[in-house]
């Protein structure tokens, strides 16, 4: 599985299993349901999901509970939280499923990303791909309506040449993206097909009225 990670992509099994006798680790087992990290606490070690899902989430003021994103194995958990001033998880860890996890500690961590130029890249490469996502992310918060958040991720889909897209999330997905309930996607799609601005067929998306499109990221 660890070979799976982007962590360790591009290192064989032998590979992996000398860097895990070299550093200290410990795996550690967790049950459907509970805390894997609380929001606050300090980002002490490099966790990387071996087996299972796990999930953030975050509580509003109202006490509701918003899930911000699954996470699989072989994910890692905030590894962009693990350096800086304010290294402590932004968001409340739980386990989706029964699973185990590796943890690294961050001194040894640091001294096999000083020795292994391949864990280094690889450890940046998610640190830029993370910001690069939470940067896309920030953009749709600047639409107001959700028809206008789709507008957008479709015509940044089919970019400047293309008119026929597939969507590479389904609608649950892009609604734990965009922040709302699925049902405001779904129904958000229909509005966009009835006017006219786009034919739907499952994931298949036809752009019929690009400027039409575009007039509804500016709503």
């Amino acid at each position: 599985m660890l070979t799976e990670s982007p962590l360790f992509k591009g290192l064989s099994v032998s590979d992996i299993e000398n860097i895990l006798s070299e550093f200290p680790n410990q795996l550690k087992k967790f049950g459907t349901g509970s805390i894997i990290s609380q929001s606050g606490e300090q980002v002490n070690s490099l966790v990387v999901i071996v087996e299972g899902v796990v999930k953030g989430e975050m509580v509003d003021y109202s006490g509701r509970v918003i899930k911000i994103e699954d996470i699989p194995a072989p994910g890692a958990l905030a590894p962009a939280f693990m350096f800086g001033n304010r290294n402590r998880y932004p968001v409340n860890v739980v386990a989706v499923t029964d699973g185990s996890m590796l943890l690294i500690g961050k001194e040894a961590f640091l001294k096999l990303l000083m020795r292994n130029d391949t864990v280094l890249v690889n450890f940046l490469n998610m640190i830029s791909n993370r910001s690069q996502f939470l940067s896309e992310k920030i953009k749709f918060l600047n639409f107001k309506t959700i028809k206008g958040k789709l507008a957008h991720y479709i015509l940044q889909r089919a970019g400047n040449e293309r008119l026929t897209i597939m969507l590479d999330k389904t609608q649950s997905d892009l609604a734990d993206f965009f922040g709302v309930a699925r049902p405001s996607v779904a129904r958000a799609l229909g509005e966009l097909e009835n006017e006219g601005v786009i034919s739907a067929r499952g994931k298949m998306i036809t752009i019929t009225d690009k400027k039409g499109l575009a007039d509804l990221t500016l709503d």
